[in-house]
């Protein structure tokens, strides 16, 4: 996929100026930055709930700049969401099927569920209503109906946040094992350890802007990173 010179605009607010970026095939991306930076509004521009000001998204070698997100979900690219909301009066299998059946018929759409189910660890919860399940598990909730779909493109926006640390590292192992798999996977995140950990090149947004990209060693040690967002104690603790 390829991010070319997006610009959105709320008001007089310019939320994203000029992003241009790729995004190779199989590869893990992070995307990193202060709060308002421009991230979220950047996954909804590439996923079609918003329409860019200018610049276009270029999948598979494919115009998809401005397609509505149920078209932009069934060419493989499909994001989840920082506030998780499934279907609480919904089992956990029956949230999965209805997104598995954007895509495939009734039984495909089930058969592809419990795999899902018991691929992210909620098989054993599967019965169960959606809106009684704990943040950690609606994290991997979300995850399974984005991967319902049969993606090619994952947007992953926030899906460690608020977790503890062994929630963090299960999280992690499941998105490496997407990412195994063959999905390439775009990963909004501030939980810096995880990003460094897991992450093969991160982009840096700052005020819409992007202001810097390189591989993980690169990016901590980035002055302009560091004074935009990372902060110097960060720096130093990594032994700057």
């Amino acid at each position: 996929m390829e991010v070319k010179n997006l610009s959105k605009s709320f008001g007089g607010l310019s939320a994203v100026k000029n992003v241009s970026f790729e995004l190779k095939e199989g590869e893990l991306l992070s995307l990193i930055g202060p709060n308002g930076a421009g991230k979220t509004t950047l996954f909804n521009l590439i996923t079609g709930f918003y329409r860019p000001d200018a610049g276009s998204i270029v999948y598979m070698g494919k115009d998809v700049t401005g397609l509505p997100p149920h078209r932009i979900c069934r060419k493989g690219i499909v994001r989840t969401f920082q506030i998780v909301r499934p279907f609480g009066n919904m089992t956990v299998l029956n949230n999965v099927i209805t997104a598995a059946s954007t895509t495939k018929g009734l039984r495909d759409a089930v058969r592809k569920s419990e795999e899902i189910l018991k691929f992210t660890g909620l098989w054993g919860k599967k019965d169960l209503l959606a809106r009684n399940l704990t943040i950690a598990d609606k994290k991997r909730l979300e995850l399974a109906r984005a991967l319902a779909t049969d993606p090619k493109v994952m947007l992953l926006d926030e899906v460690i946040a608020g977790l503890n640390p062994r929630e963090i590292e299960e999280a992690l192992e499941i998105i490496r094992r997407i990412h195994a798999d063959g999905i390439s996977i775009i990963m909004v995140e501030h939980v810096m350890r995880a990003v460094m950990s897991i992450s093969e090149r991160i982009i840096v947004l700052h005020h819409g802007e992007k202001i810097a990209e390189g591989a993980p060693s690169e990016i901590a040690s980035d002055e302009r990173v560091i004074k935009a967002y990372l902060g110097e104690a960060y720096a130093d603790a990594r032994g700057r």
